[in-house]
């Protein structure tokens, strides 16, 4: 182990934004970005006819209606690390995007709006976290609004999430009276005055936590402030490291992400408590960060980033060593060789090319179809990362293309959709009209606009009389010619029922549950799956909730 090697390794940070819908996580990363020097000036997200929009929304769509429905991914440095943040769409619809996107991270910065607390999307996130025992930090974001009282937030936030809260800021009043945060580490305050775009002049500090200035500039709101403070010296535990990087504490900041107040302490907070790369754990063994030869996961593929060129990015976790442009890599899937010469780090989606790149990082390779969702990229040892997961749809639709001369460009279209995850594509083994499935409503209107605006087809999507999806394995235990023998059995008995996947992997589409209870006891050495991982690997774990 080289102590360059191991140096570089310390130096990087990689987490997550993750939150519910309109949280203020995409103005969040935006902000972050500005105080990192990454970028000038900020875009602003809701507003629809600007002509800047946030650095993370990228899509048309997104552009469009001021979401995020695809996860971004930005580099930047900071105090001497190298930060890859990865920005997740907030929406429901889009949830398996987000998932796999926190199996690629160290940390995540979860973001609550101080208005309505924890939400649905924030506890089912926060399940995905500790499930991976994922360290969290919490941003409570709108200080400047009407907002819950920081106390019952507080509780809230410890009895919904089922983790201690450590504040490292505490808020002096709210909306049109807040007046800034207390650091309750360093005993200072920090004063709020409103911000712009651009990272300006440096903030007004005052000193001490009990300045006596404070209660005649500031009125009731400091004094309700320093009560509450009081009772948290008492009341509060103290941080716990060993806790927080176990994911069973959190610290949490205040502020206001659209007016840059509470950003920079939340910045210097990443670097100095969220955990560098750890082991990554592979069927084989556990591999560690720092360890010279070079490992790396698929976690996401985006198609059409540069309409100009069709092209298909696979975002690729460093597990281990370093990348250098050009090596002789291994697709340990299908034994393909890589040389990859083009490989890029992001800002959203402008792109560098990269010549290095270490444990942590998150690159880009240019592709047409060799990878796929979950892929292990090693120098030739051959291993297996776990965790990428695929669950089943919710809801089915069928598609049909209104012009049959764009026929090929349908397929095309919904074959590189498909590999993305950004909708799951079924081909009947008996009938020709493809199926797509999908967590929520969004994702299919999202997939109508882009195979019309990035492949050039205009596609009818109709109800479809599904409502449950299954992958189906066999395991008798006489042996995998026996097994394979009795899943064809089971696919030629079903065959107006069952549809490959975007891997090949056979999948029963039924109309109602209780037709799968009475699949399963007619059918007693079939397994059926509502989760898979990479091509074709099927477990039974499930996610709670």
């Amino acid at each position: 182990m080289s102590a360059d090697l191991a140096n570089q390794v310390r130096r990087r940070r990689t987490f997550a934004i993750i939150s519910h819908p309109d949280a203020g996580k995409t103005t969040l990363t935006e902000k972050l970005l500005l105080f990192s020097g990454a970028i000038q000036i900020a875009g602003s997200v809701k507003a629809r006819k600007a002509t800047r929009h946030a650095t993370s929304d990228w899509m048309e769509i997104e552009k469009q209606r001021g979401i995020s429905v695809a996860s971004s991914v930005m580099q930047m440095e900071y105090r001497d690390c190298v930060i890859n943040l990865l920005d997740t769409p907030g929406h429901q619809d889009f949830s398996e995007d987000t998932y796999r996107v926190l199996t690629a991270v160290d940390a995540a910065l979860m973001v609550i709006d101080a208005a309505n607390g924890v939400e649905p999307q924030t506890r089912r996130l926060l399940q995905v976290c500790r499930a991976r025992n994922t360290p969290i930090l919490t941003f409570v974001n709108k200080m400047d609004r009407e907002v819950k009282d920081p106390l019952a937030l507080m509780d809230e936030i410890e009895r919904e999430l089922g983790m201690e809260v450590v504040p490292f800021t505490w808020p002096v009043g709210m909306g049109k009276a807040f007046h800034g945060v207390m650091d309750l580490r360093e005993q200072q305050m920090r004063v709020f005055s409103p911000g712009e775009d651009r990272a300006g002049a440096a903030d007004e500090i005052l000193l001490g936590l009990h300045n006596p200035a404070y209660a005649e500039r500031f009125g009731m709101q400091y004094e309700q402030a320093e009560g509450e403070i009081d009772l948290l010296t008492d009341a509060a535990p103290p941080f716990d490291k060993a806790a927080f990087l176990a994911g069973k504490q959190t610290p949490m900041f205040f502020g206001s992400a659209v007016n840059n107040f509470g950003v920079r302490e939340v910045l210097d907070a990443l670097v100095d408590l969220a955990p560098p790369p750890g082991d990554r754990t592979a069927i084989q063994r556990v591999v560690h960060p720092d360890e010279p030869k070079f490992t790396g996961v698929v976690f996401k593929i985006q198609a059409n980033m540069d309409p100009a060129h069709r092209d298909r990015i696979a975002f690729l976790r460093v597990a281990s060593g370093r990348f250098e442009r050009g090596m002789r890599l291994k697709v340990v899937r299908s034994g393909k060789e890589l040389r990859p010469n083009t490989v890029v780090t992001f800002m959203s989606q402008r792109r560098e090319l990269l010549e290095e790149a270490f444990a942590g990082d998150i690159i880009g390779i240019p592709n047409h179809g060799v990878l796929q969702l979950g892929d292990t990229i090693t120098e030739g040892e051959s291993l297996q990362f776990t965790g990428l997961p695929f669950f089943a749809p919710e809801m089915f639709r069928s598609v049909e293309v209104a012009d049959p001369l764009k026929t090929k460009q349908l397929r095309a279209g919904l074959t590189q959709l498909g590999e993305e995850g950004a909708i799951q594509v079924f081909r009947p083994v008996a009938g020709s009209v493809l199926l797509l499935g999908a967590v929520g409503q969004l994702q299919f209107e999202v997939v109508a606009h882009r195979l019309e605006h990035e492949y050039g087809c205009k596609a009818r999507i109709m109800p479809a009389r599904y409502n449950v999806a299954r992958w189906v394995t066999c395991e008798t235990g006489a042996g995998a010619a026996a097994d394979e023998r009795e899943l064809q059995r089971f696919i030629d008995g079903n065959a107006h029922r069952v549809a490959l996947d975007a891997v090949n992997a056979p999948t029963v589409l039924l109309e109602f549950a209780g037709e799968l209870r009475a699949m399963q006891e007619n059918w007693p050495k079939i397994k059926f799956h509502a989760l898979r991982e990479h091509a074709g690997l099927v477990f039974q774990k499930q996610l709670e909730g």
